[in-house]
């Protein structure tokens, strides 16, 4: 098992370990762009469908990458970078629960407000890998810049597509 010990191991494996919720979630989004996704009013800023894959990828990259950093340069997990680790899989697992809450359960509500929470949840993973190694919290930019404008287009659909009442046939069927 000394292959775990390696270092380009490690990183491959930061690297990789994100992507895979992001394959997952795109699934959930790939079953989910017709006929809701598609039948939904768009904000004008809304990218086209093909930007989103190459995004979230490049995204997942670079925070797992991140965070072999941090991993590396704060002591693993048991070290100083315990505290930024945790925040990096907090805020994992609530990127991760964002697709499942506006794609599959179509709630823009909930999901906006989870998008919040995951903006939050990012930034304070972000300034506490700068502590450990500033690479680490630069490369979180990025990320916030888009959970950002990721936050701006949700609320956005939010307002657009209101929850469908029984006497407005119009309307999105969301909670």
């Amino acid at each position: 098992m000394s292959f775990l010990n390696n270092p380009k191991f490690q990183i491959a494996a930061a690297v990789i370990f994100p992507n895979l919720g992001g394959f997952v979630n795109g699934r959930i989004t790939a079953q989910n762009l017709k006929p809701w996704y598609a039948s939904l009013n768009k904000p004008s800023l809304n990218p086209p469908n093909w930007v989103f894959g190459p995004v979230w990828t490049s995204l997942y990259a670079g925070m797992g990458y991140a965070s072999y950093l941090v991993y590396r340069d704060g002591g693993g997990f048991s070290g100083n970078a315990q505290t930024a680790l945790t925040l990096y899989g907090a805020q994992l697992i609530l990127n991760h629960a964002w697709t499942p809450i506006f794609f599959k359960y179509h709630s823009m509500k909930w999901s906006s407000i989870e998008i919040v929470l995951l903006t939050g949840t990012a930034a304070a993973c972000g300034y506490s890998f700068y502590q450990i190694n500033p690479i680490a919290g630069q490369l979180f930019i990025p990320y916030l810049a888009w959970l950002s404008f990721a936050s701006f287009l949700n609320y956005t659909y939010y307002k657009l597509n209101p929850v469908s009442k029984p006497d407005d046939p119009k309307a999105v069927k969301s909670n």
